[in-house]
């Protein structure tokens, strides 16, 4: 039984001492904040470069004779498509979770 507790706060030990090394000095509250970015971030280049594909798509293969006018006003909604979400998906972020109201 005294063997049983020695293994078990050696075990304790080595749970504490990964958890430490995994979080290199950041706390959850930071990590969740980076994580948010990065969500904003892939959102916001998401539907830049899908517009622009499209654009390029129209442009090579649709035979309209729009190169490149197409990718460019594509691109350009694009652009105002994905700040638009990312503006969106901040204020989402922002808001409690539990009242529906905007604050820190």
């Amino acid at each position: 039984m005294a063997d049983e507790r020695i293994h078990d706060s050696d075990l304790d030990k080595r749970i504490a001492a990964a958890k430490a090394a995994t979080e290199r000095g950041h706390s959850s509250e930071e990590a969740r904040a980076e994580n948010r970015g990065w969500a904003v971030g892939i959102e916001f280049v998401g539907a830049v470069l899908v517009s622009g594909f499209i654009g390029w798509g129209i442009d090579n293969y649709a035979g309209l004779g729009t190169s490149p006018w197409a990718m460019i006003v594509l691109l350009f909604l694009g652009f105002i498509a994905g700040t638009r979400r990312a503006l969106k998906t901040s204020q989402q972020f922002d808001t409690d979770p539990t009242t529906g109201k905007r604050g820190h």
